[in-house]
């Protein structure tokens, strides 16, 4: 299984970015996928899980109304819309996917990584 996300970048604050994540080598339209972050000197954190049909959508409070998570079952891919950035968003984002079609928020829950994208939001 490999998860490819892209899409991370430098931009100033109230500004928006699109993280996709592509994936391989599983039933991805059967996978709950997620989005979780790491800060400088930080722990991991959730950012927002979607069930198998898109359907079903679970975001972290800080996150909430800025971000939004959708996917596309034919192109294998999922998407992550950030809006309204702000510094403390800053952080590593890393696509994550299990083999159970209902979202997740504990990282734990998810078997599959991908390498992680930079986002650095700029005040």
């Amino acid at each position: 299984v490999q998860l490819q996300a892209s899409g991370g970048g430098l931009v100033q604050a109230g500004g928006s970015l699109r993280l996709s994540c592509a994936a391989s080598g599983l039933t991805f339209e059967n996978s709950a996928m997620g989005w979780f972050r790491q800060a400088p000197g930080k722990e991991l954190e959730f950012v927002a899980g979607i069930g198998w049909s898109g359907l079903s959508t679970n975001y972290a409070d800080s996150v909430k109304g800025r971000f939004t998570f959708s996917r596309d079952n034919a192109k294998n891919t999922v998407y992550l819309q950030m809006d309204s950035l702000k510094s403390e968003d800053t952080a590593v984002y890393y696509c994550a996917g299990r083999d159970f079609g209902f979202p997740a928020t504990v990282a734990g829950d998810y078997k599959y990584w991908g390498q992680g994208t930079q986002v650095t939001v700029s005040s």
